[in-house]
């Protein structure tokens, strides 16, 4: 049995989904190993995953992008309508660089390879669970550079409009969310100081004038369009995006 939990701690409800049962259950036993995270359900194919999703609203569900033969891409946008509130964390054990660009842009919020995930698992989902990301540092690099080469060329800039509404102190922010800072963090370093809910109040605009939906697709729209400094590694960003 798990140790109860304080007042002040959340469990974070996870749904499994992976059709190799070996696997299901080494991951489910790395999970429960961790008091903070419960296994909220299982499943085996993607129509189960809609339906359990639905029903458990969980805090993350872990998908194996592979079930049988069948790819689980076009079911991101269905696991967001079934359960809003949950992130979703790819498993994969595929090393296809169009494949991770095609789930960020889907919406998933982690990818963890099958060969490390027994040993990051537990650490994925809390980081993810709490509103930041979980990606390989090198495949999120070329992610990112990739994206940046794709649209750097556009003339004239299209988003030209929502940049021009930022504030300066809004581009401060930006430019310190790309370099991996957390809003402690921004709070600290800005000039002068300031306190981490007004770092979410700045992120809270910054998302409804750039139209973007959370922390990563902010990283990526501000290396795309010149907010903020791509960087040759990415030793900050690694503990954030990794």
């Amino acid at each position: 049995m798990k140790p109860s939990m304080t007042k002040a701690t959340k469990t974070i409800r996870v749904v499994l989904v992976e059709d190799d049962e070996m696997a299901q259950l080494g991951l489910r036993t790395q999970i429960e190993k961790d008091p903070q995270l419960t296994v909220a359900g299982e499943a085996a194919t993607y129509k189960d995953v809609v339906r359990i999703a639905e029903r458990e609203r969980p805090d993350i569900i872990l998908l194996d992008l592979n079930l049988g033969g069948e790819s689980g891409m076009e079911l991101l946008p269905k696991l967001s309508k079934a359960a809003p509130e949950a992130r979703v964390i790819i498993l994969t054990g595929v090393r296809d660089l169009a494949l991770h660009q095609q789930a960020i842009s889907h919406g998933a919020m982690g990818l963890v390879l099958k060969h490390d995930a027994l040993e990051h698992i537990a650490r994925a989902i809390k980081q993810v669970s709490g509103g930041d990301v979980w990606f390989n540092r090198s495949m999120m690099m070329k992610v990112i550079e990739a994206t940046v080469r794709s649209t750097a060329a556009q003339q004239p800039d299209p988003e030209a409009a929502k940049i021009a509404a930022l504030t300066e102190r809004e581009r401060e922010v930006i430019s310190l969310v790309g370099e991996g800072l957390k809003n402690k963090e921004i709070a600290s370093r800005l000039r002068p100081s300031i306190s981490e809910t007004t770092v979410r109040h700045h992120l809270t605009s910054i998302y409804d004038k750039l139209d973007v939906s959370d922390r990563l697709e902010l990283v990526i729209y501000a290396y795309i369009h010149g907010l903020a400094t791509l960087p040759t590694s990415l030793p900050n960003l690694n503990n954030r995006l990794k």
